[in-house]
Formats: structure tokens, C-alpha cells, sequence
């Protein structure tokens, strides 16, 4: 089966894929029969818990075929933001801990905005000959809420950074869409106004919000912040080097990343142009399409981190996953988002 095919049966019924009980994400991999990978492409419909059809209502079954094409169905748990959970804490600490000061910074350390929990610091990239972290906008950039020069800290808040390690200001993120927004309508607007102020007058302490569906899709969660010197940070990415640029990956590939939390990993691209919900936490759930999926290879806090080929060229950025499974921005829309390029070796 080509895999063409198989992605224009994906992009046909996606909307009718995603409107079913407990999934989470559809993409193109390989069919898997009783446990086993096989080489013929399929859609594949990740869900957060696989259920037997009997529990099913008919509406959400996967059907077996879509168009003549197979389609799988694999259980990865709820997909989320990759924020960091607290470090280790004290001034006795392992100079090897990823989660500790490093000066100067290399790639798969704590790092992130002042009022974040931690992340990782991606990698070096360069724009008119300049320096730059990259990292993830929910680290760098506190998903949509940092502005231009707030501190970056490394190692991040949750780490014991303070504003003492302040090494980088926040240089540029790219907006994540999140799936409901603030009002537009007039309508929405003055039956919310008119609803709260009943409410007022009628003693209660409750109020209504209105809120707008938002049907755009994401392709990046990617954000840069700008050294405060460039001896401060360094373009080696921890236990893999320096990396030799870019390119993109594709089923198959094997990738490895170093990260904050579980700090040198490896894995396979086992997903291709995967379009998924990812949970942000607050009640704030996005949605992203042609994303690159491996298996696990990430905890909590590595958001952030590089992902690389066996070559040491990156090919994603990884920003969520779950327990089984793990999701990267394919690196080529992260760079081109920003106007910018791997640093390499000098």
C-alpha cells in the first residue's frame, strides 16, 4: 500500500476519526498484528483508553477499513505538554545533574521562563549571524503569556533557578492556537454581560463566560531567547555533540534526544504526519497536525528537547507525549517558523 494513499484516506475521514470517544490523535504508521509491526502502512487512531466494541456506541467504533485502507488502533494514554515536575533541591547536588547550574549551557539542560516550571534547552540556532536558544513557546515563551525579554532562567524555577540565573531574555515565540478562545460575537458578548449581571442582582457568586470554538491548527509549540552572552551557553548538546545541521525523518527513522529529566534516550519514528490534541493543562487543549510520533522516549520537563537522527542531524522538537509515547514538531516547520538555522560546529 502506498503511503500517499494512505495519508489522503487519513486527511479524508480525520474529522470523522477525531469526533470519536477517547481518541486523541490520528496519523500514518505501520499495522501492527498481535503486537507485531508489519510493513504495510495504515492509518493509525491513537486513543487514550482502548475499549472492546461491546462498550462502544456504534458511532465510535474505528471502522477495520477506510477507503480499502487498514486501520489500527493503539492505546497511548492521554498526550500532553511535556512541563517539568520539581528537581532535585539543596546545595549538594551532582555536577552531572541535568537539572543543576551549568555554565557554560549546553543542549538537554533545565532551563525555562521565569514563571514556568522547567523545560529543556533545546539546541543553538543562528539568524544574521546571531545566537539563539531553542527551546518550546510553553518553556521559553509560558505558552502565549511571555513578552519580548523576560527572563530566561537556567536552571528553571522548578529547578531552584532564580532570577540570579537569568541567562537568556525571551526573543520570539510562535502563538499556539488553543481550541476555545474569547468571545467575538456581539450575541455571545452581551448575553454573557446581560447573564452575569442577572446573576448579580439575583445574589449569586457565579458567573457565565462565553467562549469561541477556534478551528485552527498548530504545526509548531517552538519559541527562541537570545543569550545574554554567547559564553554563557554552549552549541554541544549533552552526550551527543554538536549537531550537523538539519533534515526530516521519516517512518522508520531512529532519533534519540537528551533531555532535562530523562536525560540521553533513544527510539524509533514509528508515526508520521500525526494529527493530535495535546492537553496544556487549565482547561487548554490544542491541536497540531503533520507531527512526527515515536515511542517512549520522554517524561515530564524534557519538552523542549532536540530530537536527532543516528547522524546527529536534527529532525524534530519535542514538546508532549504521554507514558507510551512521545511527539515532536518535524524540525523543518520549527526553523523555517522562526527564521532560523541548526548552529553547528564553528
Amino acid at each position: 500500500m502506498d503511503i500517499e494513499k494512505v495519508l489522503e484516506a487519513k486527511r479524508r475521514h480525520l474529522g470523522l476519526l477525531l469526533a470519536k470517544r477517547n481518541v486523541v490523535a490520528c496519523g500514518v504508521g505501520y499495522k501492527e498484528i498481535r503486537g507485531k509491526r508489519t510493513e504495510e502502512p495504515c492509518v493509525v487512531v491513537s486513543v487514550t483508553k482502548k475499549m472492546p466494541e461491546a462498550q462502544l456506541a456504534p458511532d465510535d467504533i474505528v471502522p477495520k477499513r477506510l477507503e480499502g485502507v487498514k486501520t489500527d488502533v493503539v492505546e497511548t494514554g492521554v498526550i500532553r505538554a511535556l512541563k517539568g515536575v520539581p528537581g532535585k533541591s539543596g546545595l549538594l547536588r551532582d555536577p552531572n545533574d541535568r537539572t543543576a547550574k551549568w555554565r557554560p549551557a549546553p543542549g538537554g539542560v533545565s532551563c525555562g521562563h521565569i514563571d514556568i516550571t522547567a523545560g529543556t534547552l533545546g539546541c543553538l540556532v543562528t539568524r544574521s549571524d546571531q545566537l539563539f536558544i531553542l527551546s518550546n513557546n510553553h518553556v521559553l515563551g509560558n505558552s502565549n503569556a511571555g513578552q519580548k525579554g523576560d527572563p530566561i532562567l537556567q536552571p528553571g524555577p522548578y529547578d531552584g533557578g532564580t532570577a540570579d540565573d537569568c541567562i537568556a531574555v525571551l526573543e520570539e515565540f510562535v502563538p499556539i492556537e488553543f481550541e476555545t478562545g474569547g468571545p467575538t460575537c456581539p450575541i455571545a458578548k452581551w448575553t454573557e454581560s446581560f447573564l452575569n449581571w442577572l446573576a448579580r442582582i439575583l445574589g449569586s457568586s457565579h458567573r457565565v463566560k462565553a467562549f469561541k470554538k477556534v478551528l485552527e491548527v498548530n504545526q509548531v509549540d517552538a519559541a527562541i531567547a537570545k543569550p545574554l552572552s554567547e559564553d554563557l551557553v554552549k552549541r554541544e548538546i549533552l552526550e551527543i555533540g554538536v549537531p550537523k545541521g538539519s533534515r526530516e525523518a521519516t517512518l522508520g527513522t531512529k532519533v534519540k534526544k537528551s533531555g532535562r529529566t530523562s536525560g540521553l534516550t533513544t527510539g524509533e519514528i514509528i508515526q508520521v504526519h500525526v494529527t493530535v490534541r495535546v492537553n496544556y493543562g487549565d482547561n487548554k487543549v490544542a491541536l497540531f497536525t503533520d507531527q512526527l510520533m515515536a515511542g517512549a522516549m520522554s517524561s515530564p520537563g524534557d519538552s523542549g528537547s532536540a530530537v536527532l537522527d543516528e547522524e546527529d542531524y536534527v529532525v524534530g522538537l519535542l514538546f508532549a507525549g504521554s507514558d507510551r509515547v512521545t511527539l515532536m514538531n518535524p524540525i523543518h516547520y520549527v526553523l523555517e517558523a522562526l527564521n532560523v538555522a541548526i548552529a553547528g560546529v564553528q
